[in-house]
């Protein structure tokens, strides 16, 4: 269930995971995380949310449940068009959720309406993406 459309999605997975001393088998979206030791392939899995993936298996960032009528949220992987639509997807299946302001290369987007933040990081780890929402 990871996000990865395009070749720089995988090389973003595999740079992620080799950074934490392991090693990324990407077939589609699914990963699979080898290392020696179960606490290098928990590293290397919290690192692949540290860049902005998240799938099966891996610990999501805890998100403060709160109805907010923005929020900005950061690290989520953005580098070409495809994961902003994914972002889109992501967001219009939030109860709420009117906008958004993602777009490729951004650090950060806000999503504006009248929402859960626990939704909406839900939303966005169902799409195979990780990030921290404020």
């Amino acid at each position: 269930g990871v996000h990865n459309c395009c070749k720089s999605c995988t090389m973003g997975i595999e740079k992620a995971v080799t950074g934490a001393a392991a090693t990324a088998a990407v077939d589609g979206t699914t990963v699979t995380i080898t290392a020696k030791s179960s606490s290098d392939a928990k590293k290397a899995a919290e690192a692949l949310v540290a860049a902005g993936y998240y799938g099966e298996g891996a610990t999501a960032p805890e998100v403060k449940d709160a109805k907010v009528k923005s929020a900005t949220v950061s690290g989520v992987h953005l580098c070409c068009g495809k994961c902003v639509t994914a972002v889109e997807k992501a967001v219009k299946a939030v109860a709420g959720a009117s906008s958004h302001t993602a777009e490729k290369g951004s650090e950060s987007f806000t999503v504006e309406g009248d929402f859960s933040t626990k939704e909406l990081a839900d939303a966005l780890n169902k799409a195979g993406l990780a990030g921290t929402i404020r």
